[in-house]
């Protein structure tokens, strides 16, 4: 792990910007010395790690006293996009315009993107856990389709929040049967991306006997910022 910059915020909060091989990424930690237990913020959709929402989110926890890193995945933020890529964002593009399905087009493209961005979080994980000033224990929060297989194969991962906003491939579906960690489930009652049956459907599915659903009302980008406080209380409970 190489950090190419660095700056103290207002806050006390130290950001550091930093390659791991080809993954670009940022960690944010708080002024305390000793070792702070660590959340992963990943994001989808295409975003940039350096987003305003997940900044301010990162800040927030980092605030708290929570270690806090979010890299890009493959084809988003800093990272190239490949042919494929482009294709598929070419060919949603025109399926959503036209009112078409777009399932198949997601399942194609998210199924992969998982496979592919999961180890990545599990290599900046060994790195992250082998800096002296984080300690664990490791929550997650963000995605869900990567969340969900990494809670399955990464044991590190002790507690997750979830959004239900983007779109879950058939197989982490089935795989969400396998998650057993607590869960908080953050669910935008009238996302346009998002059918709500289908949402409430995987929460259903989550193995976990600690999961709690929290819903709003709104369109995709409206999930109140109240929530972050509760998402703070949520890992407070199991990784403080």
């Amino acid at each position: 792990m190489q950090f190419t910059s660095e700056q103290r915020l207002d806050d006390g909060v130290l950001e550091r910007e930093f390659t791991l091989g080809e993954i670009p990424g940022t960690l944010w930690t708080p002024e305390s010395a000793a070792p702070a237990p660590l959340i992963l913020i990943a994001h989808n959709g295409g975003l940039h790690r350096r987003e305003s929402r997940l900044v301010a989110r990162a800040r927030h926890s980092a605030a708290y006293g929570y270690a806090v890193a979010a890299i890009d995945a493959p084809g988003h933020g800093d990272r190239p996009r490949s042919a494929a890529d482009e294709q598929a964002r070419a060919d949603l593009r025109r399926a959503m315009q036209a009112g078409e399905p777009v399932d198949e087009i997601f399942e194609s493209f998210i199924g992969p993107l998982v496979e592919k961005t999961v180890p990545e979080w599990q290599t900046t994980l060994d790195a992250l856990l082998a800096r002296p000033e984080i300690g664990g224990p490791v929550g997650y929060s963000g995605w869900t389709a990567v969340g969900i297989r990494l809670a399955m194969v990464e044991p590190r991962i002790a507690a997750a929040g979830f959004f239900a906003g983007g779109y879950v491939p058939r197989a982490q579906r089935e795989e969400a049967r396998q998650v057993t960690i607590p869960l908080l489930f953050l669910l935008q009652w009238d996302d346009e991306g998002n059918p709500r049956q289908r949402a409430l459907d995987l929460f259903d599915a989550f193995g976990t006997k600690e999961k709690t659903l929290h819903a709003n009302p709104g369109g995709h980008a409206g999930t109140p910022w109240f929530e972050v406080d509760d998402g703070e209380r949520f890992f407070a409970r199991h990784l403080k």
